[in-house]
């Protein structure tokens, strides 16, 4: 149950740090008004934090106990939450998602596009805001792919998502292992799938979402979702080589449990203890043997 609230609330806040890192750096883009044009429009912030971001953290929270979960000790309540290793992995997954999409946004804007923002984008379609409206599609579309997908990867916070369970014998475990919780395997599988119609649906996209359908554009979302998986593959293989937040998840990674030095202690004692008190029992029987010799 700590794990799975972990993971809850990861979630949630690697979505909430990217918007940020999104939407913050996204104000330097102005229009010929001095106008901040936005990377998202408000109702697709509203959709992304209720719709695409809920579900699947839901789903996290039904997560089955973790493969070493009798091999670890006692959880110390001292610890919360918010351990050090929850905080860094919400804002390395936050601003590689965060960065990710302003990039795209930037490639379409400046780099293949005409560079104008258009008049007025944020409350109505234009002919002006055709380029910027592109954008928010193609940005819409690859922040709600990362975050869902966020969601398989933090299914555990070290071990790689194509490999969760050190000893499964499958040669490719992981559609194994991303089925097994089907509320969020369906979570994320239809919440990818939605993003189509919203895209295309005619007047939903542009005076709804305040954007429109796109075409080549979506190229850079799904290179953004091969980069992103990347990054955060790198980022657990670092922390497994190089023992960061070694903690409770990689405890009897071995196969064996090991003993702190308070617990070995009471497992001698107890192995005294138990020698002890077979002695008499030990002895008795070797008396009632002999007897039985002298018989």
């Amino acid at each position: 149950m700590f794990d799975n609230i972990q993971r809850f609330v990861l979630h949630l806040l690697v979505t909430n740090v990217g918007e940020v890192v999104l939407l913050i750096l996204g104000l330097a883009f102005r229009d010929d008004a001095e106008f901040s044009v936005f990377p998202l429009s408000p109702l697709q912030i509203l959709w992304i934090n209720m719709v695409t971001s809920g579900f699947p953290a839901f789903g996290l929270g039904r997560e089955k106990a973790a493969w070493n979960v009798m091999r670890r000790p006692p959880h110390d309540n001292k610890k919360g939450v918010f351990t050090w290793e929850i905080i860094v992995d919400m804002f390395v997954y936050g601003m590689i998602m965060g960065v990710l999409c302003l990039i795209t946004f930037v490639i379409i804007v400046y780099g293949l596009g005409d560079s104008q923002l258009g008049h007025d984008c944020n409350k109505a379609y234009s002919p002006s805001c055709d380029v910027v409206f592109r954008a928010r599609a193609a940005v819409f579309a690859e922040l709600t792919w990362l975050i869902l997908i966020a969601a398989w990867e933090i299914k555990s916070l070290r071990r790689s998502m194509f490999s969760l369970d050190p000893f499964s014998e499958r040669k490719f475990p992981f559609f194994h292992d991303v089925y097994e919780n089907r509320f969020l395997f369906w979570s994320v599988v239809i919440g990818s799938v939605v993003v189509f119609p919203c895209i295309y649906i005619p007047g939903l996209n542009t005076s709804v979402f305040k954007h429109k359908e796109i075409t080549w554009e979506w190229i850079l979302p799904v290179v953004a979702l091969l980069v992103f998986v990347s990054g955060v593959e790198l980022w657990k293989l670092c922390k497994r080589g190089f023992g960061l937040f070694a903690g409770d998840e990689e405890e009897g990674a071995s196969g064996r449990k090991s003993l702190s030095l308070k617990q070995g202690f009471f497992t001698i004692s107890r192995s005294n203890t138990l020698g002890k008190q077979s002695t008499p029992s030990t002895l008795n029987v070797s008396k009632m043997e002999n007897s039985d010799n002298n018989v």
